[in-house]
């Protein structure tokens, strides 16, 4: 007697990332396999995508967000899967590094977190690995970020500064760098790593040969910077649809950035001055570009890197 054929259940359908998770991801991947630099990948590809407005800003945010607070994911992600961040898959690892970063640092809901995690774990490998980046955070979803931080960070009275470097997401020798510049203030340490953890705003620069700060600002509803004659912050928006960006009169920098550029032009010199610098670090040439603007220098750029050479 021959059996009737039996219904077979299709697999379910998995939901590939979101364009702004997606994003991010692929960064992470960048940054890990090719050494590559978010602050360079990240812009270049949401053009390339066309990713713009409150998507954009959301893979910003888990971009530079999850690249800032690697060091701290990597010791919660081990604690949670019981292995040494080294034993786990590299691309899983960044899946569990994105997803940790959503449930300890941003509003994103726990069930979104990771069941888009988890979606992708199954599309690039299979539904075991997904069933293990599921169990890893869903654990790390059990307990917020200052209760793991209680758990992992070293102990206070025992490592004061590593305490510090840990608690606010620092490595340990910047954390010590800190603290030998602070010198008798070194009690500050923590206000300080505090401070440089907090999400970063968005600074511009204005290029001094084209317009002013308060020339940017006004075209831009921003503000004057506090410390820099050319900063201007922004309070939110995609800087490179500025004109004033597009047309080269400006460009995005970091106040501090701005700082060591201008403290480059108003340095005393031993010898005569020859009207040029060379930059021995350039990564993309924002300083040089600025001393070139101020005209205290022609900004002749080099790096040792060729995937930061300008």
């Amino acid at each position: 007697m021959t059996r009737p054929p039996q219904n077979r259940k299709r697999a379910p359908r998995r939901k590939q990332l979101d364009p702004a998770r997606r994003a991010a991801f692929d960064v992470l991947r960048a940054v890990s396999e090719r050494d590559s630099y978010a602050n360079l990948a990240l812009p270049a590809l949401l053009r390339e995508r066309g990713i713009e407005g409150r998507d954009a800003a959301f893979a910003t945010e888990l971009t530079y967000g999850t690249c800032r607070t690697r060091g701290l994911l990597d010791a919660v992600i081990s604690k949670a899967a019981g292995r040494p961040t080294e034993r786990i898959d590299p691309v899983l690892l960044d899946l569990l590094r994105l997803g940790a970063y959503q449930l300890l640092r941003t509003r994103v809901e726990p069930h979104a977190a990771v069941s888009t995690t988890v979606e992708q774990a199954a599309i690039e490998f299979d539904s075991a690995r997904a069933g293990f980046v599921n169990g890893v955070l869903r654990t790390i979803a059990g307990r917020d970020e200052q209760s793991w931080i209680a758990e992992l960070a070293p102990a206070r009275d025992a490592d004061p500064v590593g305490h510090a470097a840990f608690s606010h997401a620092h490595p340990r020798w910047i954390a010590q760098a800190f603290t030998d510049a602070l010198g008798a203030d070194a009690g500050q340490l923590e206000q300080l790593l505090a401070s440089d953890d907090e999400r970063p705003e968005v600074h511009l620069a204005a290029r001094p040969a084209a317009l002013t700060a308060e020339e940017l600002a006004a075209a831009t509803g921003g503000t004057v910077g506090r410390y820099s004659p050319y900063a201007v912050h922004l309070p939110g928006g995609d800087p490179g649809q500025i004109a004033a960006v597009r047309e080269g009169h400006a460009q995005v920098q970091d106040e501090g950035s701005q700082l060591v550029a201008r403290a480059l032009t108003l340095a005393e010199l031993d010898g005569p001055d020859t009207g040029r610098w060379l930059d021995l670090c350039a990564g993309p040439g924002g300083k040089t570009a600025l001393l070139a603007s101020i005209g205290a220098a022609s900004g002749a750029a080099s790096s040792l890197s060729s995937g930061r050479a300008p």
